[in-house]
C-alpha cells in the first residue's frame, strides 16, 4: 500500500526543509511553513522503519479540526489546510519546550511512578496511586524539545532562561484551557483525554501562538469512558485510542529505544492493523467517517494542492 515515507519538494519561495520524526517542514520566505504530515511513525524517540498508510492524513485532519475548535482560546498558526496531509501556516519562533499536561497516571508518568519516583518535573505525586488513576487535578510536566525529549521542571525552565517567567505563566494558562476544552470535546464522544502535549511559538508580530498539531493520537492519549471504572477495579488494561499500543508492541518485542536494542520487524499485517487503529481513532474522536485520500500519486497530489494554496497566500 502506498504511503509517504519522505518528501523532497521545491516550492516557490522555499528557503529550507526540516525533516522531523513525522513531519517534513518547508520554510517559505521565512514567513510561512508548509507542514507535510508523512506516514512515518515514531516511538521511544526512534522513527520506525515502515510508514503507516493514511496515518499522516489522520493526524493532519484531526489537528485541523481541533485547532479550528480552539482558536478562541489562543491564536494558532494555521493559514490553510492545503491537502489532506498538509497544513500551511505562519512561521513562528518555537519555544524550546513541549507543554505536556496529564489528567491521569498513565504512560511515561506511570512508568516513572512505578519505578518509585514521586517527583515528576517538579510536581509531587501522592502515594497510593495505581496505573490509570485520575490525578487530583491535571498536572503540567514539560519536556525539552531536543533529539531526545527530557523531563524538566517549571523552575528549571525559568532559571535556565529557556522561557521567561511571564511567558511561561501564559503558556501554562493556555495549556490548562486547551486541555479543559479537549476534555469536554472528548467526553462528548465517549472518550477521556488522558494526557496530551502542546507546542507554542511567537509569530512575526511577537504574539504567542499555538503551533504544530493538537489532540491527535501522536500527541495525546485517550481512554474509552465506557468500562473505564470496571477495568481499573479489575486491574485490566484500559481500552485506549493512542499510540501507546505501538509502544506496548515494541516493549513486548524487546525494544524501548535503549542502547543495543533492535527495532523488531513490522509485518504487513501489523502495519495494516496500526493504520486501522489510526482511522478508528479519527472516526471516534471526530465523529465522522474517514474518507481515504487518493494515494495512487501522493506526491503529485500534494505538490499540486500546495502550489495552488501558496499562490493565494503569497500574494495576500
Amino acid at each position: 500500500m502506498n504511503a509517504i515515507k519522505a518528501t523532497k519538494f521545491n516550492f516557490e519561495g522555499q528557503k529550507s526543509l526540516y525533516t522531523g520524526k513525522v513531519r517534513d517542514v518547508y520554510n517559505i520566505e521565512d514567513k510561512h511553513l508548509v507542514m507535510v504530515a508523512s506516514d512515518r511513525i515514531s516511538a521511544f524517540d526512534y522513527v520506525l522503519p515502515e510508514p503507516i498508510p493514511f496515518k499522516g492524513q489522520v493526524l493532519n485532519q484531526i489537528a485541523a479540526k481541533f485547532l479550528e475548535a480552539t482558536k478562541d482560546i489562543v491564536p494558532n498558526w494555521v493559514e490553510a489546510v492545503a491537502d489532506p496531509n498538509v497544513t500551511i501556516g505562519k512561521h513562528c519562533t518555537t519555544y524550546p519546550v513541549e507543554m505536556v499536561i496529564r489528567g491521569y497516571l498513565a504512560g511515561h508518568a506511570w512508568r516513572e511512578y512505578k519505578a518509585g519516583k514521586r517527583l515528576l518535573c517538579g510536581v509531587v505525586l501522592p502515594e497510593g496511586l495505581k496505573e490509570n488513576d485520575k490525578l487530583p487535578e491535571p498536572i503540567i510536566t514539560p519536556t525539552t524539545k531536543a533529539e531526545k525529549d527530557e523531563d524538566i521542571s517549571r523552575s528549571e525552565i525559568i532559571a535556565q532562561g529557556i522561557v521567561t517567567e511571564e511567558e511561561y505563566t501564559q503558556l501554562e494558562k493556555y495549556t490548562q484551557a486547551l486541555f479543559h476544552r479537549g476534555t469536554e470535546m472528548a467526553a462528548e464522544r465517549g472518550l477521556i483525554l488522558v494526557d496530551t502535549k502542546y507546542e507554542f511559538g511567537k509569530d512575526l508580530d511577537g504574539t504567542i501562538t499555538l503551533i504544530d498539531e493538537i489532540h491527535t493520537p501522536d500527541s495525546s492519549r485517550y481512554f474509552y469512558i465506557e468500562g473505564y471504572e470496571a477495568r481499573k477495579t479489575s486491574g485490566e488494561a484500559q481500552k485506549q485510542l493512542s499510540k501507546e499500543f505501538v509502544r506496548q508492541w515494541l516493549i513486548e518485542n524487546g525494544f524501548q529505544g535503549k542502547e543495543g536494542q533492535t527495532i523488531p520487524h513490522m509485518s504487513q499485517e501489523f502495519i495494516t492493523s496500526v493504520s486501522d487503529r489510526y482511522i478508528e481513532l479519527y472516526e471516534k474522536i471526530v465523529g465522522e467517517t474517514f474518507h481515504k485520500a487518493d494515494i495512487i500519486a501522493i506526491e503529485e497530489r500534494i505538490e499540486a494542492n500546495v502550489n495552488k494554496a501558496l499562490e493565494s497566500i503569497l500574494v495576500s
